[in-house]
């Protein structure tokens, strides 16, 4: 059977259900009205829609190992290119700081 991610928000929903009937009604509980337990549902969402978003991202993983790593001459030439821009950069600045006084009357 196809696994889709219709069936595993199903599963989550399950496993992350509030244990009371209706979790919108404001509970009797002083400071706790309405807008509160708005604001409780939406992060409760947001909560399942994270772990919705992780799970399929663990299942794709472990689907496709292979997703493209960076290899380790891609991470030498990316360092190697940012330590010659730094330098070159800094050369630059000590030139400038160096000859600013020479350099006023261009």
């Amino acid at each position: 059977m196809k696994h889709t991610a219709a069936r595993t928000r199903r599963a989550v929903l399950r496993a992350t259900t509030h244990p009371h009937p209706c979790p919108d009604t404001a509970s009797g509980a002083p400071g706790r009205g309405r807008r509160s337990t708005r604001a409780w549902a939406r992060a409760n969402g947001a909560v399942l829609r994270l772990t919705t978003r992780v799970q399929e991202g663990l299942q794709e993983a472990a689907r496709r190992p292979d997703r493209g790593d960076i290899s380790t001459t891609t991470v030498i030439i990316w360092v190697a290119a940012v330590t010659g821009a730094v330098l070159i950069a800094g050369t630059i600045a000590v030139v400038i700081a160096k000859y600013n006084g020479k350099l006023n009357g261009l």
